[in-house]
């Protein structure tokens, strides 16, 4: 999926990508995100007025984020919500580049990384005049970065994502069911919401 800053890019990776894979543009976001296998996907839309997003832009993501946190944990992931105030340090840490074109080749406030400061979970919203949209993403699974990097054009950023990212396979050391996953965050974003 292109992020909404990358509409203009449309035709030049369509090419690249020569039919390999659905080209989608995503409303929310603005870097590149590639579905599959790897990823779960959860969309929430809430009114302004709900207590998740009232708050302000930035503290939007912060309920959700500590959701995911919650269920990760059931599956023996430990992971943590990135504060707005410890992004700056943490996009610094150790020498690995940022690579701002695709969602998880860098962090926003309150996404889900592990002890190691990698990107577990991504966030985005997308705010209207009828509501906000929030959108999270988590890596279940190894993405295939190569398929990502070369259809963007950034063939060389594969190491960058591979470095700045880990998945609940990776830290678990063992193979989960995504279907899993998403029926159990699922059931807790209905309890979640329903509390208010």
């Amino acid at each position: 999926m292109l992020g909404c800053s990358q509409r203009s890019l449309r035709d030049t990776i369509k090419q690249r990508l020569d039919g390999r894979v659905e080209l989608v543009e995503r409303e929310s976001g603005g870097g590149a995100v590639l579905t599959g296998p790897w990823l779960v996907s959860a969309s929430v839309v809430l009114p302004h007025g709900h207590p998740w997003v009232r708050d302000g832009l930035v503290d939007s993501y912060r309920q959700l984020a500590l959701l995911h946190v919650a269920v990760l944990k059931e599956f023996g992931v430990s992971a943590r919500a990135l504060p707005p105030q410890e992004l700056p340090r943490a996009k610094e840490a150790g020498s690995i580049k940022v690579a701002n074109w695709a969602c998880f080749g860098s962090l926003s406030p309150w996404e889900v990384v592990d002890a190691q400061g990698r990107k577990l979970v991504g966030l985005a919203q997308r705010r209207r005049q009828s509501g906000v949209l929030l959108v999270a993403g988590t890596l279940i699974s190894r993405a295939d970065w190569p398929l990502l990097c070369n259809g963007m054009g950034h063939p060389d950023d594969e190491r960058v994502l591979r470095q700045r990212t880990v998945s609940v396979e990776e830290i678990i050391g063992r193979q989960i069911s995504a279907e899993q996953f998403a029926a159990d965050l699922g059931r807790a974003l209905e309890t979640a919401l329903a509390a208010g």
